[in-house]
């Protein structure tokens, strides 16, 4: 008997027909989650901005500026995640967004959002990386200063438990980012208690700024500046779909998990945003790295609370960092496994985890952050690349909701395309925020994404890979129109 020969492009069978060993060799661990340590994969995505780079967006808006702009990214996630429960019901793939995409706008839209995905995750946990690097030389962890081989370190030990296998990866989170949202819960309580209205505004009016008052010492356009942070709030949540292939029941678990997340991401911050600018007033922290820690010590020395509060905000750091690298790693996985990007990338080891989705763009990330040391602007690159995935994702629950009106959706959308589309104006208005927040970091997203489109343009786009899920779903609903116009 021949050994079977491994996945080329041009075989016998037309192309982009892969061999039989071809989704084998790219296959992922099937029912390790259930909706509960889903719930806590989405919290987990976000907590680390509850513990800190929200606040800059007090030297933008100032306090009204800042809780217009919460509420408005509040009110597009909100929308966003309804849309992406009904579309991950529908195509509950490890493709995400990009597989929503591809059904609804073609191979370049699912490519153009995949890639917008993958620009969020790889950059995201690489300046997490940093501030993890922060803290632990802020607390005297160790004797260990804020460098490399801490970054460094930070990639290997849980890249290395994601390699161990998804449900231990997944369990793991599951418990740092619990320490983490009890430590937000007891610090809530204790800058309560030193609430005082008056701080809120207490930032300098702007006389020069359009519409300024002590509410808005920056003016209307502060509001719109303050975008990118209101949105810091619950960046990452839309990763809880990335999931899809490694959950039981995925068309009833995934909806209900992205729901979760985002009720409790709502509160989180209600939570942390009142009480922080309350306690210490909102001058005080628009420029502390760590703001909770700051709100917490009026006159600059640490207490018993503000202890307990900074080693929880490493471990939401650690949190974020941990999951943003699976979640990066399954849309990376995704879009090789399709021929979107170089095949070898999506395969998988014997504990069926996408080893190179792992190792590459954690190589990429630790280089990142080695080079630059600059984390904000990295988060502003992963912002850049977020605001886009989302308009694309909002329009595709746009575009499939009004031509296939009548596809098979155990969830459906409270408000239909009206969600959706609020959605869309909202990350549109967004993107266009990042620009007036850093030029220089929304034109290195900007570059970086040409770069990939004239990769797909002029090479991946003849090398896509038919029997792939997220293909093979789009040519069935090809077919089926097909049928339906003869």
């Amino acid at each position: 008997m021949t050994q079977a020969r491994p996945e080329r492009e041009h075989t016998t069978a037309p192309p982009g027909t892969p061999t039989d060993d071809y989704l084998e060799r790219r296959a992922l661990r099937r029912g390790s989650a259930g909706w509960l340590l889903l719930t806590g994969l989405g919290v987990a995505y976000v907590v680390s901005g509850d513990f800190s780079g929200w606040n800059f967006g007090l030297a933008e808006g100032g306090f009204g500026g800042l809780a217009i702009a919460t509420v408005l990214m509040g009110v597009m996630y909100t929308c966003m995640v309804f849309s992406l429960a009904e579309l991950s019901s529908i195509l509950p793939t490890a493709g995400g967004g990009y597989g929503f995409a591809r059904r609804a706008l073609g191979p370049w839209g699912g490519f153009l959002t995949g890639t917008a995905i993958l620009i969020e995750y790889v950059l995201a946990p690489a300046a997490i990386s940093i501030f993890i690097g922060d803290y632990v030389e802020s607390l005297g962890l160790f004797g260990l200063e804020s460098g490399w081989p801490l970054t460094l370190a930070c990639f290997v030990i849980f890249i290395g438990i994601h390699l161990w296998g998804v449900g231990e990866a997944l369990r793991f989170s599951f418990v740092v980012t619990g320490i983490a949202v009890a430590a937000l819960l007891v610090f809530a309580v204790g800058a309560f208690t030193e609430f005082d209205a008056s701080g809120l505004n207490d930032i300098k009016v702007d006389p020069e700024a359009f519409g300024a008052n002590s509410w808005l010492p920056y003016g209307i356009l502060g509001i719109w500046a303050a975008f990118p942070f209101g949105m810091w709030f619950f960046l990452g949540v839309e990763g809880v779909p990335l999931a899809a292939e490694e959950t039981r029941d995925p068309a009833r678990t995934l909806p209900k998990a992205i729901r979760w997340s985002m009720l409790i991401l709502v509160c989180l911050a209600l939570l942390t945003f009142f009480a922080s600018a309350g306690a210490r007033g909102s001058a005080a922290i628009q420029s502390a790295g760590n703001p909770l820690v700051e709100a917490l010590q009026p006159d600059g020395e640490p207490t018993t609370l503000s202890r307990i509060v900074n080693y929880a905000g490493l471990a939401g750091l650690v949190a974020s960092f941990f999951s943003l690298i699976y979640a990066g790693s399954r849309q990376l996985f995704a879009l090789s496994r399709a021929g979107y990007l170089p095949k070898f990338l999506s395969l998988t080891s014997r504990r069926k985890a996408p080893y190179l989705g792992l190792l590459v763009p954690g190589a990429i990330g630790f280089a990142l952050a080695a080079a630059s040391g600059n984390g904000a602007r990295m988060l502003n690159v992963a912002v850049f690349g977020a605001t886009i995935s989302y308009a694309l994702m909002s329009l595709s629950h746009i575009v499939l909701r009004r031509r296939e009106p009548h596809l098979d959706r155990p969830y459906r959308t409270p408000g239909g395309i009206l969600t959706s589309s609020v959605a869309l104006v909202l990350a549109c208005a967004a993107l266009v925020a990042t620009f007036l927040v850093d030029v220089t970091a929304a034109l290195i997203a900007l570059g970086v994404y040409v770069v990939a489109i004239a990769y797909f343009g002029f090479y991946s786009r003849r090398h896509l890979v038919a029997r792939a899920p997220e293909e093979e779903f789009a040519a069935l609903a090809a077919a089926e129109a097909e049928l339906e116009r003869n």
